[in-house]
């Protein structure tokens, strides 16, 4: 493998070879390298890869030589890939679209926020290849759609982000309506166990080619980190914003609620910023990504959806307005930028909470993120223009013994004052105590709240009583 120096040398047809020559593309990248001679081989592979190495192109580039020869039948797709996301599987679909322009193949890409009459107009005619998320395939398949017995490769794209997002269950089910004589690919940035246990159930003997350890980040990143308050965060982003020579960026939010908030911030400040996260319709999002991609759009502020897999020529800035809570996410994010041998930039906004968030980050990824103030944003102990970490916990500690030793003093010095009085209080003699008489008080015999002193059982005495008062001797005969 490591005589390939060109896609010439790979085996590839000379239909795909010159549609990778108006591409512009001469040189394979690591993954595509290792992972093409042996995909062509019907081999199944596992490829694991750090995002922005070509991935994508790994798996098509073979796969239109491969299903060049023989044609779809109605409903029954020849090829299958399954993808996490809409964006990624619309990207999947653009380069069936680039690299097969020279061959006859067909495809359809099945996502959900689209038109399903349209869809399935086009399973009916036959497919080559079929691109879909979980939620949308399995759908039509229970609407008798589609047939899946015929299938000869099946494409897991991002298996570890199928993990992230829930479907792991979804795809074991689509993949036993799969014959189990097929060549399967799985491909993924980390490899956690539950995605191991795939590997080992659904590829038969795969061949494993990995380029970079999981979860590292391109040296081509020039990364930074700045600590701030809640308040600051977005005044700090929109002077980096200014101060830096963003040509395209991505700015990534935790929350959906907060994307539509900071969009709206920096479109008052002058930005061309547009927002995208999995609420929004298919359409809109697929009209932002195209404007992001023609540099219409300079800022997208957007939900974790676009982290994974999105392949944007150019990106000179990533910034994370939050910080990601899980730590793969951190490096799928600025993996945006830096990609295809270019250089990039990313920024993170951290505030006091995020603390356990980075340091879960620099033990991913075996390194400690610069620290830098940036426009009197006050970063915890940071040197100022500095980009070595401060010592925040030592500070911290030094805080907090300070505290409790004048607690302890303040314990002290009141605890000797009381001794003192009690002192003081033992040396006077003890007056003896007078008692005041109760007074008495004058106890009407016909009140019941009164007299409490009455007899337990006789409450009143016979000469107290009352006179009785009513028909005195002449009661009716029914009363004698």
């Amino acid at each position: 493998m490591n005589d390939i120096q060109t896609f010439e040398d790979l085996g590839l047809s000379d239909e795909t070879m010159k549609a990778l020559n108006d591409a512009g593309y001469k040189k394979p990248t690591p993954i595509q390298a290792q992972a093409i001679p042996n995909i062509l081989m019907a081999r199944d592979l596992v490829g694991l890869a750090q995002t922005g190495t070509g991935k994508t192109a790994s798996f098509t580039l073979p796969m239109i030589d491969i299903l060049s020869t023989g044609r779809a039948r109605a409903r029954m797709p020849r090829s299958l890939v399954l993808a996490p996301t809409r964006e990624l599987a619309a990207q999947v679909a653009e380069n069936f679209d680039k690299y097969g322009k020279y061959h006859n193949l067909t495809k359809a890409l099945l996502v959900g926020g689209s038109a399903m009459g349209e869809q399935m107009k086009l399973l009916d005619q036959g497919v080559d290849v079929l691109i879909a998320t979980p939620g949308r395939l399995l759908d039509l398949f229970d609407r008798g759609s589609m047939i899946l017995s015929d299938m000869k490769i099946l494409v897991i794209d991002e298996a570890d982000r199928m993990l992230d997002m829930g479907f792991i269950p979804d795809i074991e089910k689509i993949v036993s309506k799969l014959p189990p004589l097929r060549q399967t690919l799985l491909f993924s940035a980390t490899m956690p166990n539950e995605v191991k246990r795939l590997t080992e159930k659904f590829l038969s003997n795969p061949r494993t080619v990995s380029v970079a350890p999981p979860a590292t980040a391109s040296a081509n990143i020039t990364q930074n980190l700045t600590w701030v308050t809640p308040k600051d965060k977005k005044r700090v982003l929109a002077h980096l914003l200014q101060k830096e020579k963003v040509a395209n960026a991505f700015i990534f939010c935790n929350r959906k609620r907060d994307i539509s908030s900071l969009c709206d911030f920096l479109k008052k400040e002058g930005f061309s910023a547009e927002a995208m996260h999995g609420d929004l319709a298919q359409t809109q999002r697929t009209e932002t990504l195209a404007k992001f991609k023609n540099n219409e759009l300079t800022l997208l502020v957007c939900s974790d959806v676009a982290a994974r897999g999105l392949d944007v020529q150019g990106v000179s800035h990533v910034f994370n307005y939050d910080i990601p809570m899980h730590a793969d996410d951190y490096v799928h994010r600025i993996g945006r930028t830096g990609r295809a041998g270019m250089t990039g930039v990313s920024w993170s906004l951290a505030v006091k909470d995020d603390e356990k968030y980075v340091k879960a980050i620099e033990k991913i990824t075996k390194s400690e993120l610069p620290v830098v103030e940036v426009d009197g944003a006050l970063a915890r102990g940071a040197n100022k223009g500095g980009t070595t970490r401060p010592e925040r916990q030592d500070k911290t500690k030094s805080d907090n013994a300070s505290r409790s030793r004048s607690r302890h003093n303040n314990n002290n010095s009141s605890k000797n004052n009381d001794d003192n009085a009690q002192k003081n209080t033992r040396s006077e003699p003890k007056k003896p105590a007078v008692r005041k008489p109760r007074e008495q008080k004058e106890v009407n015999p016909y009140d019941h709240r009164t007299n409490h002193n009455a007899d337990k059982h006789k409450r009143y005495q016979d000469d107290d009583l009352p006179d009785v008062v009513g028909f005195g001797e002449d009661l009716p005969s029914f009363m004698k």
